[in-house]
Parts: C-alpha cells; sequence; structure tokens
C-alpha cells in the first residue's frame, strides 16, 4: 500500500455498516475500526444485556483487526460509547476478558442515544506490526 493511500477492511465475522461507512480502513500501518454495536449475527439483533452486547462488539472488533492482517494486541486506543453511564462496570468486566496489559488507552462516555437503540458502541485504532 502506497504512503497515504487507505483501503477498506471487511469481515464477515462482524456486523455489516448501518450508514455509508466502512467497518474499518487501514491507512499506513493503523487501522481505524469503526464504532462496533453488539449485534449477534445469526439472529441479526443486537444482544439483550450490555455484557452480551459489550461481548459480541468486541467480537466484531477482533474479527475485523484480524482482517486487517493484526490482532487485539495492536489496538492502541478504545472509545466505549454508553447509553447509561451506569454499565460502565459491568461493560469493564466483558472488555477486560479480551486485552491484557499494557490495556490499550481508552476513553468512555455516556451518550443520549446509540444507532439502533443500542447500550454500547465500541470503536477502535490498531498499529499494524511490520510484515
Amino acid at each position: 500500500m502506497k504512503e497515504g493511500s487507505k483501503t477498506a477492511v471487511v469481515s464477515l465475522g462482524a456486523s455489516e455498516p448501518v450508514g455509508p461507512y466502512s467497518q474499518a480502513v487501514v491507512s499506513n500501518s493503523l487501522v481505524f475500526i469503526s464504532g462496533q454495536l453488539g449485534m449477534d449475527l445469526k439472529r441479526k439483533r443486537l444482544g439483550e444485556t450490555v455484557e452480551e452486547q459489550t461481548r459480541l462488539a468486541m467480537e466484531s472488533i477482533r474479527a475485523i483487526v484480524t482482517q486487517a492482517g493484526g490482532s487485539l494486541d495492536d489496538i492502541v486506543k478504545t472509545t466505549i460509547l454508553l447509553a447509561d453511564m451506569d454499565d460502565f462496570g459491568a461493560v469493564n468486566q466483558v472488555y477486560a476478558r479480551f486485552f491484557s496489559e499494557p490495556y490499550p488507552a481508552r476513553a468512555a462516555y455516556q451518550v443520549a442515544k446509540l444507532p439502533l437503540d443500542a447500550m454500547v458502541e465500541i470503536e477502535a485504532v490498531a498499529i499494524l506490526k511490520e510484515r
């Protein structure tokens, strides 16, 4: 890939975008993963609890970063959007199962509303190792 170019990443292990955006874009060695909702791909609907939605969103992120040629260990930054900040602890418990130290940098925000009335949305940035 030439410097400054960008390539979309498409993973069958993650839900299709609900708007005009890519699941992720790779530019140079950076992978920008769009916000992932906790969508159950088999049932084609959101998980029923915030824990299930968090797990499903993280599984989508893992599928996308893997499709891009990386792994969860390559993720350096995440952003978590919550419909209710009272879910912060439950989300943390599930989220922590997907990463080991050093953990990615992270921000978490409560927002007024998420697409499809989701309870959580997670986006990530990864840096791919030299190949």
